[in-house]
């Protein structure tokens, strides 16, 4: 339909295009709220360790089986634009700290449905927002609040916060083993800038390949180079390897235009044959003269340059990604070379190992033994490939959480019972706020309840005694840290059971959720435009009839 109204005279006046469609109102925000709370209830099942899991077909037939939020909102196409914004928070929440993600968009959800409730009551949108604000704002304060600053160098309390974060993972009882994983790899690539703590997982490398199990997941102190050894005369392992990172060819540029060349005598012919393979030796003597044992090159090698290489006894991989060259570069010490006449010992890269493996079907090159690496890698194996990517997934968890430490060293009691604690704060709060924003605050407290709730509702429990049970426990002076053993059914101490998380994960997960929701509950108007119509293909009888 098209809208359209008239002029004070009777003239028609169209204002938008045929085929766009408009709700306003209530209606506009009963729908958007419905379609972002749908999201929520999706995820809101795979919460906590007893939470289930998602199988998800894309279009092409490919299976995915998680409980991870980032991991389901990703796969799944979602229309709705209110919809798409829940799918941003959780792309939001994983990229700021890998961890979170279901608790962020649940909360935003259950935001959304109690702010229904509060518009139902002619409550004005800009009134609940301006509440859901002061209560985020203060729900920050009590988190920092209630937060145990912890040493980083404290292993045992970065192994729990690894674990929790994997506990509703599928790994079962490798979870010690990656969280050991884990730790490791996060303190081999810790850096200071300036008067801070830097761990950027992005120099860890993870590679997955089928076969084995679990518990055959292993931490490599260098780099694993997804290639195999170009020339079969080369070797397949150098030992006290002297490395050298090459971004230039090492091959003769094909000239760009056409050129003629006027040959008279064969002596000429060979000579100018001859030539090409002369540059092809003097690259690798330059590369042989530096005392480099091993190269990686990021563009191509040429055949003849593989001969003489092999010949040198030089092991040499090609095409290798541009992050797999600057991860090199980290792990060994080396430099990346982008002028074969500036390769210098000073530039070489060194590793007490790199050999060529074979593992399940391809083969790859390990680099392995670097001395202080700033980049390492992990390979992770399991007999399913379900199960190698739920374990990456879980993998990159475990690692985020514990860099989250590292950068911001606090942490929280899991088990609802930050949730817990948030909520009677904000009640208290409410209080002193007054007015209608009261209203909009204690909303966010019950709000933030739903944590606890569907831990419990997940396991099996009965969510409304659990809550009655925590909110007593909680008025205790030393209650802070009591939260649901969804495992038990009782309330017990959260920091005793090593159930812990990282307070700027809990910290990202309100403002994201707080955000979206405001953002949702100002619409009030969504003016869609047609979608562009797809031409009907013809079918073969109608081609001919008009043909003829």
């Amino acid at each position: 339909m098209a809208y359209l109204t008239t002029t004070a005279s009777g003239q028609p006046v169209l204002i938008l295009k045929e085929g766009t469609s408009r709700s306003r109102g209530r209606e506009a925000q009963r729908n958007n709220i419905a379609a972002a709370r749908i999201i929520s209830e999706v995820l809101r099942s795979t919460l906590g360790p007893r939470g289930m899991d998602k199988m998800l077909i894309d279009s092409l037939g490919d299976i995915t089986i998680t409980n991870d939020g980032a991991t389901i909102l990703d796969e799944i196409e979602v229309e709705h634009p209110a919809a798409k914004m829940m799918v941003e928070i959780a792309k939001t929440q994983d990229d700021m700290v890998g961890d979170g993600t279901t608790t962020a968009v649940v909360l935003a959800g259950e935001l959304l449905k109690r702010a229904e409730d509060l518009l139902d009551q002619n409550i004005h949108p800009t009134v609940i927002i301006s509440g859901y604000r002061k209560a985020a704002q203060k729900a920050i304060e009590v988190i920092n609040k209630v937060a145990k600053t912890v040493d980083i160098e404290d292993r045992e309390t970065l192994r729990k916060v690894a674990l929790t974060s994997m506990g509703s993972k599928a790994v079962g009882a490798a979870r010690d083993h990656f969280a050991d994983i884990a730790i490791d790899a996060v303190k081999q690539v810790v850096e200071k800038r300036g008067d801070r703590l830097v761990a950027d997982i992005d120099n860890i490398q993870v590679v997955k390949k089928t076969g084995k199990s679990l518990l055959e997941s292993q931490l490599v102190n260098g780099v694993i180079i997804d290639k195999e050894v170009v020339h079969s005369g080369m070797p397949k392992k150098v030992e006290n390897a002297k490395i050298a990172l090459l971004d230039c060819p090492l091959e003769i540029e094909k000239t760009e235009f056409s050129a003629e060349i006027r040959i008279r005598d064969p002596k000429q012919m060979k000579a100018f044959l001859d030539q090409e393979t002369q540059m092809l030796k003097e690259m690798v003597d330059k590369i042989k003269a530096t005392g480099a044992n091993v190269v990686f090159c990021q563009k191509g090698i040429d055949d003849m340059a593989q001969h003489f290489l092999a010949k040198e006894g030089i092991l040499a991989a090609r095409r290798i990604k541009q992050s797999d060259m600057e991860k090199l570069a980290r792990a060994t010490g080396g430099r990346i070379v982008t002028d074969l006449d500036d390769l210098t010992p000073n530039d070489l890269g060194t590793a007490s190992l790199v050999e060529e493996r074979k593992i399940g079907e391809d083969k790859m090159v390990f680099v392995e033994g670097c001395k202080n690496p700033r980049s390492v890698a992990i390979l992770i194996r399991a007999g399913l490939e379900r199960m190698v990517d739920e374990a990456e997934r879980a993998m990159i968890d475990a690692l985020s959480v514990v860099s989250d430490v590292v950068e911001h060293n606090k942490i929280l009691p899991g088990g609802g019972a930050v949730e817990i604690e948030v909520a009677k704060e904000l009640r208290d709060y409410a209080r002193n706020v007054g007015g209608r924003e009261q209203l909009a605050i204690e909303a966010f407290a019950d709000s933030i309840e739903v944590v606890p709730r569907s831990l419990a509702e997940n396991a099996g429990l009965e969510p409304i005694d659990i809550i009655v049970e925590l909110r007593a426990a909680h008025q205790k002076a030393d209650g802070v840290s009591m939260g649901v053993n969804v495992f038990t059914g009782k309330i017990e101490d959260m920091y005793c059971n090593g159930v812990v998380e990282p307070a700027i994960v809990k910290e990202q997960a309100i403002k994201s959720a707080t955000e979206a929701t405001s953002m949702i509950l100002r619409i009030d108007d969504v003016i869609a435009a047609s979608k562009p119509k797809e031409e009907k293909t013809k079918t073969p009888s109608e081609t001919e009839s008009e043909e003829y």
